[in-house]
């Protein structure tokens, strides 16, 4: 081989290849806090768990569904340590069930975080374009903050990983201070006026009071955005350490932080009237009142003025931490052949910045149609798109979980029961579970029509089935030499 060849040769990978050692275990963590959306997850979900589902047992629900991503993580860590990809979930699902699994997962994961992106944009315009009226009294529709928004994620996710951790970092931190110092304070406290009532929100009558599968479909949405630890691998130092260090602890603390707060929250008004109270929040329209009026009362005026912007720079967190998930996907199924070459191009700061011009076109188009139509982006776009991608992460996961017990039951590299085996398939059955009480549940948790609830359903084995199309034509076009 002469040396033009391997110059040509160490372009191309360099031109494929994302940033190495760029991230630490709290460089990731940030990105997986920021994806759960800490404010975004306590003010719009805790307060119909609590009205709807299982009243003062809503905390026990986000313990179940830690519990439950937890065994899942088990399994997942140990696939990590031979496999590390930006493709994630469905590199994992590609190497227990086959490439074709793969790439019908691979449709599935870019469907979800796209349509969980999407959904936060609706949010986010309203949020903003509220605040903004409130404070100057100019009244700018949603849509345009959304598309200003859509430019500046676009230009922070050019810009390189690091400078969107950094950015990620001050959002985050803010949001999560708040509610935490709020839990712990009314924690030492002793609780509210009924006490902390540990009895009333953790035992087993409680935990299965009321509706407990609505409560324990939002505890498990709360979760959403976890699996970035290893999306983000080829970009970690020591990806081997790293990425099973930030899984663990991200769900440690996603699942830690959301029962703590929703438990203060409810022992702020009493067991008795937490249900009560969430149940007026969610009529008058504005459900983060059940979240904002305890805290306010806690630390004063001031943070109903505060809370609101956290509530925006949270969604906006989120967006930006799915803006990159979802451009490693597209960068991922690039240099494996399943998309154009060219989205797998990176810039001078190595970043897929092809992948994300395209991420930032797909956005537009799950978007705008709803600006067009003059539909609500908070009842329509945020509530449709966000319980469509919690669905299509939940059945990813399901595969995940199948796929590395038989990963690891074919090829023997880790024989640890434990880990290759029984906690993947307690997971599995968790998360079947969960799946079941979604499906269950889904017309309630988009606020819609039933037969606007199955049309959004059977999209996602739709985009499966599309996926896996895909591989197979790709494959009968390709020699079978060349295609091993």
């Amino acid at each position: 081989m002469d040396s033009q060849t391997v110059s040509a040769e160490r372009t191309v990978r360099d031109a494929s290849t994302l940033k190495p050692n760029a991230l630490g275990v709290l460089g990731i963590l940030f990105f997986v806090l920021s994806a759960q959306a800490p404010l975004t997850g306590i003010a719009g979900a805790a307060p119909i768990s609590v009205a709807i589902g299982n009243g003062s047992g809503t905390p026990a629900a986000y313990v179940l569904a830690g519990a439950v991503v937890l065994l899942f993580s088990v399994g997942f860590v140990a696939m990590g340590r031979h496999v590390v990809d930006a493709g994630a979930f469905y590199t994992y699902i590609g190497k227990g069930l086959g490439r074709t699994a793969g790439a019908g997962s691979a449709g599935v994961a870019l469907f979800a975080y796209c349509t969980i992106q999407a959904a936060m944009y609706g949010l986010y315009g309203a949020t903003v374009s509220g605040l903004v009226a409130h404070h100057t009294g100019l009244d700018v529709p949603w849509w345009a903050w959304t598309l200003v928004t859509m430019a500046v994620v676009q230009a922070l996710g050019a810009a390189g990983i690091e400078m969107g951790a950094k950015v990620l970092a001050v959002f985050v931190l803010a949001e999560f201070s708040i509610l935490l110092l709020f839990g712990l304070v009314t924690l030492f406290k002793g609780g509210g006026p009924e006490g902390l009532g540990v009895a009333n929100s953790f035992s087993p009558s409680a935990a299965l009071q009321g509706a407990p599968g609505v409560a324990v479909m939002f505890a498990v949405a709360s979760m959403f955005g976890f699996e970035a630890t290893a999306i983000y691998g080829e970009e970690a130092r020591e990806p081997k350490k790293t990425v099973p260090r930030a899984t663990y602890l991200s769900v440690v603390v996603v699942t830690g932080f959301f029962a703590l707060t929703s438990w203060m929250l409810i022992s702020a008004y009493g067991a008795s009237k937490a249900a009560g109270a969430a149940g007026k929040a969610l009529e008058s329209g504005d459900a983060s009142a059940f979240v904002f009026a305890p805290i306010a009362a806690q630390f004063g005026g001031w943070v109903n003025d505060v809370l609101p912007a956290l509530l925006a720079t949270s969604l906006f967190a989120g967006i930006l931490t799915f803006h990159n998930s979802a451009n490693r996907y597209l960068f991922s199924l690039s240099r494996d052949g399943l998309l154009p070459r060219r989205l797998c191009t990176v810039s001078t700061r190595h970043s897929p910045w092809i992948a994300g011009c395209a991420q930032t076109v797909i956005a537009l188009a799950l978007v705008v149609p709803f600006a067009l139509a003059g539909k609500d982006p908070v009842l329509t776009l945020f509530s449709w798109f966000s319980g469509l991608a919690v669905l299509a992460m939940m059945l990813l996961y399901l595969l995940t979980s199948v796929s590395v017990v038989v990963f690891f039951r074919r090829g023997r590299q880790d024989t640890r029961l434990w880990n290759t085996l029984i906690a993947p398939t307690l997971g599995a059955l968790g998360l079947a579970g969960a799946i079941w009480l979604i499906l269950d549940n889904f017309t309630t948790l988009i606020g819609g029509e039933a037969r606007t609830a199955l049309w959004l359903v059977l999209s996602v084995p739709a985009v499966m089935a599309l996926g896996v199309i895909t591989e197979r034509v790709r494959r009968g076009r390709v020699p079978e030499a060349q295609g091993g």
